[in-house]
């Protein structure tokens, strides 16, 4: 039987390639008109906005066999990105195994498999489900008091700076999306506030002209993470600064244990004074904000940058706990893809942390490829990772997994999915 791989984003995309290499029986379902998952710019689901560029190097993003052009900047914008997984999508033939318009409804256990409804009202049965479907979906919407009469809205909406023309604009999240939005926003809008909850590392995109990420990819030498983290605290103080010198809260982790903020131009309008930092929201009144400081503004637009929710609207909610081992606020899985019960169903993509990239992507489909083959070849090897499995599953999910359980460390993620690989073949 085939196996039914969900989204025809990066991750589906890898795993599209990288089992029509290893011979297995697949077929890729998009509910858009073409790929790219979150790069297809003004799709439903996409949180692209006119200013996106990539937030790491073309070098430590692209798929390590297919790199990006050599004339493209180190840093593309989505457009170019875009037409990348079209040609990545051409190049491996892969095109034909994707059925596009098509989204999955409803997912539902069978004896021997998995039945997928669509939403046109037909049913297929599958060996298998790989979900690719990406986590930023689902906004993530905090419940703020009061009532406000100006415009509200998420930054998965957000598509261009015209919206902030003259406008009193407030920017709520620290994360990168958060930072590159108030920049947009410092060019159009009269008065730009940036409201922040806790503090975070900022990372310069270029170091003596080159990436500043690909250091970090070449390094001989591989560092314990927190001794790396130690060590490049100290080297972005001296170059970028502390982000207390800029009025934002001292950092409560460390470099590696969070996602850092790849952007210096927002610390060069903060410190210019084109944006004001300001504390968490404690409730909104008409046109003004109360801060948990007691100050008040009057803004007319507030935008919420505040990331999203893990969801998976095909399973339901007793499907989620049972079949993928739920604790929200995401699914407990051997390697963020595999759950404790050998039920066919994996999950690909779900990983956040700087420096992964797509080649992290690939592995993830890799060791499920190679999962699959030693389960019918090798049933011993499969026997004894599947306890491996098990008993990280039945643990308590690590602390340093970040706030939506899903973090990782890309040095230490991309070596035991390496050797997670080498033990299976």
């Amino acid at each position: 039987m085939t196996f039914l791989v969900i989204g025809a984003g990066p991750a589906g995309l890898a795993t599209a390639r990288v089992f029509k290499a290893a011979g297995l029986p697949f077929e890729v379902v998009e509910r858009h008109a073409d790929i790219g998952g979150q790069w297809l710019y003004g799709a439903p689901s996409s949180g692209v906005y006119a200013s996106t560029h990539l937030i790491s190097s073309k070098t430590t993003t692209a798929f390590a066999d297919y790199p990006m052009p050599e004339d493209w900047p180190a840093y593309p914008h989505h457009a170019q990105v875009l037409d990348y997984l079209k040609n990545f999508t051409r190049h491996f033939g892969l095109y034909p195994s994707i059925r596009f318009n098509r989204a999955v409804t409803r997912l539902t256990r069978q004896e021997d498999g998995w039945r997928a409804s669509f939403d046109d009202g037909t049913s297929l049965d599958y060996q298998g489900v790989v979900i690719a479907n990406g986590h930023l979906t689902d906004p993530e919407l905090p419940q703020i008091p009061g009532s406000f009469s100006g415009e509200l809205m998420h930054s998965k909406t957000y598509k261009n700076a015209a919206i902030f023309s003259g406008k009193r604009v407030l920017i709520v999240g620290m994360g990168n999306t958060g930072c590159d939005i108030a920049v947009d926003a410092v060019h159009r809008a009269s008065k730009v506030l940036w409201s922040v909850r806790s503090g975070n590392h900022f990372a310069p995109k270029f170091l003596r002209g080159k990436p500043a990420d690909e250091a970090n990819h070449k390094a001989k030498l591989v560092l314990p993470r927190r001794l790396r983290s130690i060590l490049h605290e100290a080297v972005l103080r001296f170059v970028v600064g502390s982000p207390e010198d800029f009025g934002l809260p001292r950092p409560a982790h460390r470099l590696y244990d969070r996602t850092p903020v790849v952007n210096s131009l927002v610390l060069q309008h903060l410190g210019q004074g084109d944006i004001a930092v300001r504390p968490p929201i404690e409730e909104l009144d008409g046109n003004r904000v109360i801060f948990t400081d007691g100050q008040t503004d009057e803004v007319d637009l507030v935008l919420l940058a505040t990331g999203y929710r893990i969801t998976f609207p095909f399973l339901d909610e007793a499907g989620l706990i049972r079949e993928l081992n739920w604790k929200a606020p995401a699914p407990h899985l051997h390697l963020n893809i595999f759950p404790p019960t050998d039920n066919n169903l994996f999950v690909v993509g779900m990983i956040e942390g700087a420096g992964i990239g797509w080649p992290g992507r690939d592995l993830q489909a890799k060791i499920v490829a190679a999962y699959l083959a030693a389960r019918k070849d090798a049933p011993d090897k499969a026997q004894s990772f599947r306890r491996e499995i098990k008993r990280h599953c039945a643990a308590p999910r690590p602390r340093d997994a970040g706030p939506h359980g899903i973090f990782i460390d890309f040095v230490d993620y991309k070596r035991v999915l390496g050797k997670g690989i080498e033990r299976l073949s």
